[in-house]
């Protein structure tokens, strides 16, 4: 059963994808450019956004800081002069391993701004006129969040980046249960290893590695199904489930055999 209406159409479809310029967000973008939609991408990295615009003609890049409200909200304007947007993505993420023997607050502080405190700076800026649209009659629209398996529980090297995920995939939850009603579709991502920038420093062995491109695939194919949870590598995701059912009397030691740490 969908939890959400299916996107079964992308032609002219306006979205927003804020964390755009590599990895999952780049490559979400150019797969719906390829099918239609009209393409919005954002990140700090203006220079890599704008080889995506000249690679993907038609799509539109906004440069800016997610942790910065002010510059989110003027580009949230740009985006709303043209009226709702169809669907909005977070997928802007920042990650450092980090375990509690070697504690950084400034480190610790950076995944809360950039992972979780920008999605509410995006919210701010969107979701009110989101909702009127949904009021009108208009078209309902998406809001969908990049979290991660990271945020199902407590895990060795992922001190300041699996508590914002896990915030992610609570106020998704929340998300869902406010707009629901409204016809709005609210979604939540939750990938295992992806082979992104954010990765690439990783000194472990990453189980059912995967490109951005099939990660974009499967987050596509979330949306057009209607899922509200949208998990992949499934061979590696269903582990991490199995897991975060486990008491902690069972989890912790499974963890620890698992990791290696």
């Amino acid at each position: 059963m969908s939890l959400n209406p299916p996107i079964r159409d992308w032609q002219g479809r306006r979205v927003w994808l804020i964390g755009a310029s590599s990895g999952i967000g780049r490559a979400t973008a150019a797969l719906l450019h390829a099918r239609g939609a009209q393409v919005v991408v954002s990140a700090r990295n203006a220079e890599a956004l704008q080889v995506f615009v000249a690679e993907h003609p038609g799509s539109q890049a906004l440069p800016f800081d997610s942790a910065d409200r002010a510059q989110v909200t003027e580009a949230a304007a740009r985006v709303l002069a043209q009226g709702a947007p169809d669907l909005v993505c977070y997928c802007a993420g920042h990650y450092r391993d980090q375990r509690a023997t070697e504690f950084d607050l400034q480190e610790m502080l950076r995944h809360e701004q950039v992972n979780y405190l920008g999605a509410l700076h995006m919210l701010d800026a969107v979701l009110p006129p989101m909702v009127q649209a949904a009021r009108a009659g208009q078209r309902a629209g998406h809001v969908s969040l990049i979290s991660s398996v990271a945020g199902f529980r407590g895990l060795p090297k992922s001190l300041a980046y699996g508590p914002t995920k896990a915030a992610l995939i609570n106020l998704a939850e929340a998300l869902y249960l406010d707009l629901h009603d409204l016809g709005m579709g609210v979604s939540v991502i939750n990938p295992g290893f992806v082979a992104t920038p954010l990765t690439a420093g990783n000194d472990f062995t990453m189980p059912a590695l995967i490109s951005p491109e099939a990660a974009a695939q499967a987050i596509v194919r979330g949306w057009e199904q209607g899922q509200f949870e949208i998990h992949f590598p499934k061979r590696f995701t269903r582990v991490m489930k199995l897991l975060r059912l486990m008491p902690y009397r069972w989890y912790f030691p499974a963890v620890r055999r698992f990791t290696g740490l």
